[in-house]
């Protein structure tokens, strides 16, 4: 009798629910409502969608940027006049490329010099438009040391160094509309004949944009002085530093600080590492789209917990404890801002990818911006449905139920 009585004054415990329970409940709770549920996702959708692409398209670009580097090596330097000490503007001797082919470690090497000339399709067009193309004196080892490439025609040779003969580099071709070899264009008063059209040379731009013709040619048909404007030097990779910094003394051995010393691949590998700066930006902007999103989520589930008043009463008199209505709550916020993160984390990939390839680059997800997706999407859910959980766990089930 005394057990029997023990027994009916025992305080029942809660039923728990498991996690498959807390997740069934959730998603019943958002297949009620499935238009107000995919337009709330769709805020989240687009804030990691736009994290995602921002992320995966500066990667890209690195990535293409750092492949590019490997391509085209890093042991390329330049050499260049700098300024007196009265400001005005050095010149390198006129022997500088024979001195520095004569450095041991140096491979290749090659010169350009800046002619006073300039370069028109026929003798009818103004001096003055000049198309911003340069006219430049090359030494024949210029496209070996540079590694480029001839898309169309051939490159100076000692017998073609000597003639008005002109190569003429991808850009200067486009602007002088060239598709071809063999034609005339006029320069410092005369015809030359276009031998060849030069490929992209992305770790000499100024090539790019000049008319080259060789050095003889120059100083006989354009009056060049035949003072070199530009060295370009090839050595192994483990000695470009100690050709660096031998090469100003090497040049110019009375003025070696009228000598600029510099590294095109430099360049490229700091536009790599400052993509980021212009993603921090845009980064910002989808964190504003994704607390938009966060913000339509909490706004969802308030609403949700005012509708829903009489099923929350009716579960609380069943026997479902404050935890559970709470726990109910935050997995419907949960559950909807997954939908949605989900939903970004594929548009942004497939935006990237689009993106990359349209560009010819590697397509690049990291996978850290992928887990940041998922705990950004975690995080907005919690602090979204936080608040409309609470208030639900707070409703009397006498109060709730007599709401009508």
């Amino acid at each position: 009798m005394t057990d029997h009585h023990h027994r009916a004054g025992a305080r029942l415990a809660p039923g728990r629910l498991s996690l498959g329970d807390v997740l069934r409940v959730g998603a019943a709770g958002l297949r009620a409502r499935p238009t107000r549920v995919i337009l709330s996702a769709l805020g989240i959708a687009i804030g990691i969608a736009t994290m995602i692409a921002v992320i995966g398209i500066s990667s890209s670009s690195r990535e293409q940027l750092l492949r590019q580097l490997d391509r085209l090596g890093t042991n390329l330097l330049t050499v260049a006049p700098g300024q007196t000490m009265f400001g005005e503007e050095a010149k390198l001797p006129t022997g500088a490329l024979a001195m520095v082919q004569r450095i041991r470690p140096v491979r290749t090497a090659a010169a350009t010099g800046g002619v006073e000339a300039t370069v028109r399709r026929n003798n009818h067009i103004p001096e003055a438009v000049t198309g911003g193309i340069a006219v430049q004196a090359a030494s024949t080892t210029l496209l070996t040391t540079l590694e480029g490439s001839v898309t169309k025609g051939t490159w100076l040779n000692d017998a073609t160094a000597r003639q008005p003969a002109v190569v003429l580099g991808a850009q200067a071709a486009e602007r002088l509309g060239l598709a071809r070899t063999g034609v005339q264009v006029w320069m410092g008063g005369r015809w030359f004949t276009v031998i060849g059209i030069l490929g992209p040379m992305p770790l000499a731009p100024e090539i790019e944009r000049s008319a080259l013709v060789g050095f003889p040619a120059a100083r006989e048909l354009l009056g060049f002085d035949g003072y070199p404007t530009t060295i370009y030097e090839r050595s192994s990779d483990e000695a470009v530093e100690s050709v660096r910094q031998v090469l100003p003394r090497t040049v110019n051995p009375e003025n070696p600080e009228e000598v600029t010393v510099s590294r095109p691949s430099d360049a490229l590998a700091a536009k790599a590492a400052a993509a980021g700066a212009f993603t921090n930006l845009l980064l910002g902007l989808g964190a504003v789209a994704l607390l938009v999103g966060g913000v339509g989520v909490a706004n969802t589930m308030v609403i949700s917990v005012l509708e829903r008043r009489r099923e929350i009463g009716l579960r609380r008199s069943l026997g479902a404890t404050r935890g559970q209505v709470r726990v109910q709550f935050l997995a419907e916020s949960l559950l909807l801002s997954a939908l949605g993160g989900v939903a970004g984390a594929v548009l942004g990939a497939l935006a990237t990818a689009g993106y990359a390839l349209s560009r010819g680059w590697p397509p690049v997800v990291p996978p850290w911006a992928l887990g940041g997706a998922v705990g950004a999407t975690l995080l907005i859910g919690t602090l979204a449905g936080l608040y409309p959980a609470m208030r639900a766990a707070r409703l009397s089930p006498t109060v709730a139920l007599a709401t009508t």
